[in-house]
């Protein structure tokens, strides 16, 4: 049997791979059950600084994501002797991973591209893990698809549980159970669960807090892709109700991507505000400790945020947003990451110091992805299948 905590991108694609191979799976998942328009409420409380944006649900953090498909980090995954191309390849044909259509690409959106085509800038529409036929463009990817057009990792854990595997779910995972080096089991809130193969997929907050209580020194390196959203107003757009970041622009230390938010404008009619998005890769100067998340910004990070939005208030004045209305939001954190890195916690399989122990979550990224990581996640966790299966 093998124990796997955490349902989202990376537990829930473990699971299937080794439920349909014929292995025993138990997944401990901390959040509930739920659809996917009901997702939004699963948004972990996050205190100001930093504020990080993640859930606690079955299927994770995919339900809330803006269905992005985005290859990341896989050159730099080679450099740790990890090769997961032939895998990206598999996930991108399964997902049917494609450009969104004409008819998916709102007025807001088109606006942006055109824009930033004529300030010399490259764009392109983002990759997307959407089924166009199901989606009706709402504005709501964020707050989790109420017509499931969107997929998320809660597919991958149905189809697990389809084959055997068992979910434990609203349970809390606790403490390691260790012996003579090596693991064999996990303490819960629900009680014990034995096994010899124990998997953390908690994410890059809650799985080196379960590593450090184990005695394994983690948590030093943290990243958080942080971004601000710039915006300005443009009556009556309607960009409130598109397909969010349908677009991409990639620059050196950062992207842009046409992105609504709420925090921008409350004050304002939610139709009449045109935004962008600037993500940067930054560095991973934080740590994660038992009861807080410690995140500095260095001087790098600080120029690409500015730079971003710079550049980001320039297309959407070309765009016809009124330049004295444009403003920004505070930094937020996505993807976090790099707190059990390759090379550093673990190894090129995913095994920690303590044999039996493997980490497969945005924790073992070597760098911030400055863009989503789910592909490059379900990846390697399929590679984590193959190398399990081979030695169980």
């Amino acid at each position: 049997m093998v124990l796997i905590v955490g349902s989202g991108a990376s537990g829930a694609t473990l699971a299937r791979e080794l439920a349909v191979g014929g292995f025993d799976v138990t997944v401990i998942e901390r959040g509930p059950y739920v659809q996917d328009r009901d997702a939004f409420l699963c948004y972990d409380e996050s205190s100001d600084d930093p504020d990080i944006l993640k859930t606690s649900c079955v299927g994770g953090s995919t339900l809330v994501a803006a269905g992005n498909a985005v290859r990341v980090l896989e050159d730099t995954l080679k450099d740790y002797g990890v090769d997961i191309t032939d895998d990206l390849d598999a996930i991108e044909r399964e997902l049917d991973v494609r450009e969104l259509p004409d008819t998916h690409i709102g007025r807001g959106t088109a606006l942006i591209m055109d824009a930033a085509e004529s300030l010399g800038l490259e764009i392109r529409r983002m990759p997307k893990f959407i089924r166009p036929e199901k989606c009706r463009p709402c504005g709501k990817c964020s707050f989790g698809c109420p017509r499931s057009a969107k997929w998320s990792a809660r597919e991958f854990m149905d189809e697990a549980i389809e084959h055997g595997a068992v979910l434990v779910k609203e349970t809390e995972a606790r403490d390691l159970i260790l012996e003579g080096g090596k693991v064999r089991g996990l303490e819960t809130s629900a009680g014990s669960f034995h096994d010899e193969t124990v998997v953390l997929a908690a994410g890059a907050v809650e799985t080196p807090r379960i590593l450090m209580r184990a005695g394994i020194d983690a948590g030093r390196k943290f990243f958080m892709d942080t971004f601000v959203t710039v915006g300005g107003i443009l009556d009556g757009i309607g960009f409130c109700d598109e397909v969010q970041m349908n677009a991409l622009i990639e620059m050196d230390g950062f992207i842009l991507s046409p992105h609504f938010s709420t925090l921008l404008f409350p004050e304002r009619n939610r139709s009449d505000v045109l935004g962008l998005m600037v993500k940067i890769r930054d560095e991973a100067c934080g740590r994660v400790e038992a009861n807080r998340v410690v995140k500095h910004h260095t001087q790098r990070d600080v120029r690409y945020l500015a730079e971003g939005a710079a550049l980001a208030g320039a297309v959407l004045s070309e765009a016809g947003v009124r330049a004295d209305t444009l403003r920004s939001t505070r930094p937020r954190g996505a993807h976090p990451g790099g707190t059990a890195a390759i090379g550093d916690v673990v190894d090129a399989n995913l095994e920690t110091s303590i044999q039996g122990l493997f980490v497969a979550d945005a924790s073992v990224l070597p760098e911030a992805p400055g863009a989503p990581p789910i592909l490059t996640l379900m990846a390697l966790a399929r590679r984590l299948a193959r190398h399990l299966t081979s030695d169980i």
